[in-house]
């Protein structure tokens, strides 16, 4: 009989301070995660400072609560993962350092996680994992397809070339005075009105999985803009659910593609925009068409940020050997395909 694997994750790349502890890669035996969102609001977004700020005062305080949820002790726990980046880097440094406090005083292995492969191994805690897969990665910084041929290994198809889907939803619902994070909002809406108005869509040079949602931002604000010039009232609903399937349009077609040409058995979608209903919809919709790719989209809790996530992607990288030092820092700008062999 084989030992269970415990990994205790700690997630901190923005403003969700949040820790787990994960049996095995799969099973989650404690997940907890303390919001910002109520101290970002009145400034619109993320505030870095602010957000380091918070993450300190609740960091001892949520790795307490992952504990004492999951009824364990550091003795029994095997390793520790913990996001090394992207990320805000203040954030960052807070999540990196107090792993690596709890791998010293503990004498527990140190295993470096990327946000994204998180976000991607959060499907795992759905269902195992079937390569070669897809991830289509939609958050408020990142819009990607990763391509996955085994555990570990990730490969950048197509990624965003400015604005990311949930970065776009953002600033549009501030052009519609919504609060922050704008993307539930304007998903709300849409299904209120009607695509009655015409937006672009960015499909790039032919044949391109890259992705492009400034000039559709830009269309909107300027569609707003150019009615309140002319005294015209432009309904906010119709607006909403116009930009809203311009951004799924444009996704859904290309994972399509994607998922064709790349001959995957099973497509995973990640990142907070996962959480969209009218994104879910879709790509539900357009994969009865294909059963022979199997559509893997995880609950609504494990699309934001969150720790179980971490520590699913980080016991993928303690069996693989990965490990990192103590002089372990944040880094901002990590790349998802530093892990491949």
């Amino acid at each position: 009989m084989t030992k269970d694997l415990w990994v205790l994750g700690i997630e901190t790349s923005c403003d969700e301070t949040a820790v787990a502890i994960i049996k095995n890669g799969r099973e989650i035996a404690a997940n907890v995660v303390a919001s910002q969102i109520e101290s970002h609001k009145r400034f619109g977004g993320v505030v870095p400072e602010i957000a380091s700020r918070h993450h300190v005062e609740q960091i001892t305080i949520v790795i307490e609560e992952a504990l004492r949820q999951a009824k364990l002790t550091f003795s029994e726990i095997d390793a520790i993962a913990v996001t090394e980046g992207p990320g805000l880097v203040g954030a960052l440094l807070i999540g990196v350092n107090a792993a690596k406090a709890l791998a010293f005083a503990h004498n527990k292995p140190l295993v470096p996680v990327h946000h994204i492969a998180g976000h991607i191994y959060a499907n795992r805690l759905v269902t195992e994992l079937k390569f070669p897969l897809l991830a289509l990665v939609v958050s408020g910084g990142h819009t990607e397809l990763v391509y996955m041929k085994e555990h570990g290994h990730f490969k950048v198809i197509g990624e965003t070339r400015d604005d990311a889907a949930g970065e776009a939803y953002d600033k549009v619902a501030r052009t519609l005075n919504m609060p922050y994070p704008g993307g539930p909002h304007i998903d709300r809406l849409a299904h209120e009105g009607k695509p009655t108005i015409d937006l672009p869509r960015a499909w790039l040079e032919e044949g391109s999985y890259d992705f492009s949602f400034s000039g559709l931002k830009s269309a909107v604000i300027n569609t707003v803009h150019n009615a309140e010039q002319r005294g015209e009232v432009i309904a906010p609903e119709d607006l909403a659910a116009s930009f809203q399937e311009s951004v799924i349009e444009v996704l859904v077609k290309k994972t399509e593609r994607a998922v064709a040409e790349y001959r995957v058995n099973q497509l995973v979608v990640a990142g907070g925009v996962a959480a969209n209903k009218g994104l879910r919809t879709t790509l539900e919709q357009t994969f009865l068409k294909h059963p022979k790719v199997e559509l893997v989209i995880p609950p609504l809790s494990l699309c934001t940020d969150n720790a179980a996530m971490i520590a699913a992607a980080g016991s993928v990288m303690f069996e693989k050997g990965i490990r990192a030092g103590l002089n372990l820092n944040a880094n901002p700008g990590l790349d998802i395909e530093l892990y491949n062999e």
